[in-house]
């Protein structure tokens, strides 16, 4: 059950957040739970965290370990402040930063690489989707980000499944629709990489809420989710989790 705060909350804000989250997941073993703060916050949520079973992740990382690139931050950097996770190729980096699946997969081998866990995204458009052509942008997107990668590092990675015309848009695919499209993703990754296609876990995000959570974890190869906007709030996140 991952978080995703986007360029939400101040390192102040993070560490209220904390407060009210933990008391409320502190028995929540049935999970594991994964919130992404931005970059600034980083250092408050590792800091909340200790001593829980709540993980941190990053929400984006560059592909080189150090060097001349201005603004970026890297694995080890990540690993070094006390991250286990980070999202790879969300949608809003795919939609408003240009990256595309070729950079998705270096930025998914360095996180690896870094012993970090990749949350790696993939999900069609709108117009996609109305033109029928949500299974050919999945495989094309799981081929394109995964093909390349050994069984060992398929093995160590996290897909998330987000129909970009559900992002923050209020419009959830339904739990069929989304078991559909997990059912896709889960097959491309059985052509690849064989019987560890079994064991992937497939997050679903799109406009995920307390009141639609049941419903979607109740789906076959739904196996948790990548949660927005509602990850904002510590209550709303701890029902979800608690679902």
């Amino acid at each position: 059950m991952a978080g995703n705060w986007k360029m939400y909350k101040t390192p102040a804000e993070t560490n209220a957040y904390f407060e009210a989250f933990v008391p409320l997941t502190r028995d929540s073993g049935h999970a594991d739970i994964v919130i992404c703060p931005p970059f600034p916050a980083l250092a408050t949520a590792v800091a909340a965290a200790e001593g829980t079973a709540i993980q941190v992740g990053a929400q984006n990382l560059y592909w080189g370990r150090e060097g001349a690139f201005t603004g970026e931050v890297s694995g080890p950097m990540l690993k070094a402040a006390g991250c286990s996770h980070v999202i790879v190729g969300h949608s809003e980096r795919r939609q408003f930063f240009g990256e595309g699946d070729a950079e998705v997969a270096r930025k998914a081998v360095a996180a690896l690489d870094a012993g970090l866990t990749p949350i790696v995204c993939v999900g069609e458009k709108l117009d996609d989707r109305e033109a029928g052509r949500t299974e050919s942008v999945l495989m094309t997107q799981i081929a394109g980000a995964l093909g390349a990668m050994s069984a060992a590092q398929f093995a160590a990675l996290v897909v998330a499944y987000e129909p970009v015309w559900a992002i923050g848009t209020g419009r959830t695919a339904t739990p069929q629709m989304a078991a559909e499209a997990h059912a896709i993703i889960r097959r491309e990754c059985q052509r690849l990489f064989g019987d560890e296609a079994a064991r992937l876990r497939i997050l679903y995000g799109g406009s995920v809420k307390p009141e639609n959570t049941p419903a979607l974890m109740a789906q076959q190869d739904i196996d948790g989710v990548l949660v927005g906007g509602a990850s904002l709030d510590p209550q709303s996140f701890a029902a979800i989790v608690n679902y």
